[in-house]
């Protein structure tokens, strides 16, 4: 992962929301381990997670700034929650309830987000049950249990600007709103826009936007250039071997050499992340050069076909990055997977190093995220 590339969207984010940055950095950071401190000194002013346990870990490192959790079972450690100061999502009376009664045990009031669904039928309060979850929200306020801090919703077509169900949205969200201070209630944080709504502008005009995908360079509407690829995957060649043609390769033998070249063999595979929709389709950088994954992908290991040239065990094979010397880019993944590019970087397994940088350095492990 590149450090300076993280610090640089962030940066871009925070000059185009005017300061109003959450980093999203739930799964571990999209599975990149340690950046919220990068983030924060980036132009970041809060932290968005999805479990009380991911918010507590990030508490664990030292990290005091604002941080939100909002997707937790009823059981979820709100107690600890509530002592270290993390802000709780309530989409429903029954958490509500979960974390009001946490909150009075530990004698502070819990600071919470009421989380609207705006259209997309997940998480969030229905509609039609906002304005009873208002109303115990502000009885709770009442027993001094809790003290509703913000009203969150989430886009589901923010990656189309056109999509009429964008506004459709942004006026259930504003109803929310209106309908929480009718209440009494005085949330002063708003906020609907995650990074697509953010790049598009459909979710602008509110508090914070939340940005996730955004800091890893990750554009899900397609529609900007503005951000800096951040996540680099490469693996080492293990072993090569010259083939004649007709030689099938994998699984199933559904590669067939057409004549006369080399193998490489690479010690990471499906078990590591990488999508197995991809084989036949897939392709690596090896010696400035693009070549070909050939046969199915194993759980441990893939095959590239170098035709002419041998490669030297040990030798670097890039799987995606940022383009710039010709590799594969995690868009160019997404779409041999027929996936997102958010599910090409999130699924890499812990197998992997992750190696934070700021400038080119060398992994001696099978594979290494940087």
């Amino acid at each position: 992962m590149h450090d300076d590339a993280i610090r640089e969207n962030t940066a871009r984010f925070s000059a185009l929301t005017e300061g109003r940055v959450m980093a999203v950095l739930k799964a571990d950071a999209f599975g990149h381990g340690a950046i919220a401190r990068s983030v924060l000194e980036s132009g970041a002013t809060s932290l968005g997670v999805t479990s009380v346990d991911e918010a507590l870990a990030l508490r664990a490192t030292g990290i005091g700034a604002p941080i939100l959790s909002w997707l937790n079972t009823p059981d979820a450690d709100f107690e600890t929650a509530v002592r270290e100061n993390v802000d709780l999502a309530v989409p429903s009376v029954d958490l509500l309830y979960s974390i009001g009664w946490a909150a009075l045990r530990v004698g502070t009031p819990a600071r919470v987000h009421l989380h609207i669904d705006v259209g997309m039928a997940r998480d969030g309060c229905a509609a039609r049950d906002w304005p009873t979850l208002c109303a115990l929200a502000r009885e709770h306020e009442a027993l001094g249990a809790i003290r509703v801090v913000g009203v969150m919703g989430h886009m589901s077509c923010a990656d189309d600007p056109g999509n009429p169900q964008n506004t459709r949205e942004r006026l259930v969200f504003e109803s929310a709103v209106r309908t929480a201070r009718r209440r009494t209630l005085a949330p002063h944080i708003l906020h609907l826009a995650a990074t697509a709504a953010t790049l598009t502008g459909v979710g602008s005009g509110f508090d914070v936007h939340r940005i996730g995908a955004g800091l890893f360079g990750i554009d899900p509407s397609c529609r900007t250039d503005m951000l800096r690829p951040a996540v680099t995957l490469t693996s080492r060649v293990v072993s090569s071997r010259e083939v004649s043609a007709g030689t099938g390769v994998g699984y199933g033998l559904d590669y067939v050499t057409r004549s006369r070249t080399n193998l490489a063999l690479l010690p990471i595979g499906y078990g590591d992340g990488l999508p197995r929709e991809a084989s036949g389709r897939a392709e690596v950088l090896a010696r400035g050069r693009r070549r070909p994954l050939v046969g199915r992908f194993s759980m441990d290991m893939v095959v590239v076909d170098t035709g002419d040239d041998v490669l030297r065990p040990n030798e670097r094979v890039t799987f995606f990055g940022p383009g710039s010397d010709g590799e594969p880019t995690v868009a160019e993944w997404a779409e041999w997977a027929h996936t997102i590019e958010h599910e090409i970087v999130t699924r890499v397994g812990n197998r992997i190093p992750r190696i934070h940088r700021t400038i080119e350095t060398a992994s001696q492990s099978q594979g290494a995220m940087s």
